[in-house]
């Protein structure tokens, strides 16, 4: 059986007993995602810089 390789690593948590902010970076590709949760609901968008690039974090290779 293949090995489960995690894409996504967690860069940041904030938040409080009903929101939270999770700050995601790809493995692969070195962007940063934003992840909100409130309740019930959530939603995941790209973090980009102020000329609306990607913001990107450079990855390390971890083999």
């Amino acid at each position: 059986m293949a090995k489960k390789v995690k894409r996504f690593v967690v860069k940041e948590t904030q938040g409080g007993f009903t929101t939270t902010q999770t700050v995601l970076v790809d493995k692969q590709t070195g962007v940063n995602y934003l992840y909100v949760t409130s309740g019930y609901s959530g939603g995941l968008t790209v973090l980009v810089d102020a000329l609306g690039k990607p913001i990107v974090t450079p990855v390390i290779d971890e083999e």
